[in-house]
């Protein structure tokens, strides 16, 4: 069994969180903040944070395009939270100048859970996971308003998609890193060993 390397996007957000989930998933993980960085990766996490920043701060650090060009070679990225958005092909409540990856076909309502101060957790049932329901915690997250033909909605919350897969791309509303449950990173590590 290889041991794939999977970069965590450096740029903001809980970046720490992801390096140590993904070593107790089996992987090499590593920041990634250059182009160059990103060339030497199987994967790539997209962490959770605030998505406008993170797609300011990719034009800024010339990531944008090279992030565009690897998702669309088929290169496998996991999206939390800002991540979600960012890999999304359609914002609600978003900002007019927000840049997003693209990724999967789907349209995501930024802060839809609520503000800061109506974070929580939950038990999340995801499809393809095994061993009961993740804890999911929602901070500012957002959930998907809608999938394309190509993208499948693995696990729903109070009525509302918050994980979905779309080929190499797994998205989730919540953070799975912030919890000690590796079962998503490990997942999505099984994504990119598959791709190699």
């Amino acid at each position: 069994m290889s041991t794939p390397t999977i970069g965590v996007l450096a740029l903001q957000g809980d970046v720490r969180e992801h390096l140590v989930a993904l070593a107790a998933a089996d992987a090499l993980a590593r920041p990634v903040r250059r182009p160059e960085e990103l060339a030497e990766v199987d994967g790539l996490v997209i962490p959770g944070g605030e998505s406008t920043t993170m797609s300011k701060l990719a034009v800024i650090f010339g990531m944008l395009e090279p992030l565009r060009e690897r998702v669309r070679a088929g290169m496998p990225v996991y999206g939390t939270c800002a991540g979600m958005i960012m890999l999304a092909d359609k914002i609600l409540d978003g900002r007019e100048d927000q840049e997003t990856l693209g990724g999967i076909d789907m349209i995501v309502r930024r802060n839809a859970f609520g503000r800061q101060n109506e974070s929580f957790e939950a038990s999340v049932e995801v499809a393809g996971i095994e061993g009961g329901p993740v804890e999911g915690v929602f901070i500012r997250a957002p959930w998907v308003e809608s999938v394309g033909g190509a993208a499948d909605v693995i696990a729903t919350y109070d009525g509302h998609a918050v994980a979905v897969r779309q080929g190499n791309v797994l998205a989730t509303s919540f953070h799975p890193e912030l919890t000690g449950d590796h079962r998503v990173h490990a997942l999505f590590v099984e994504m990119v060993r598959a791709a190699q």
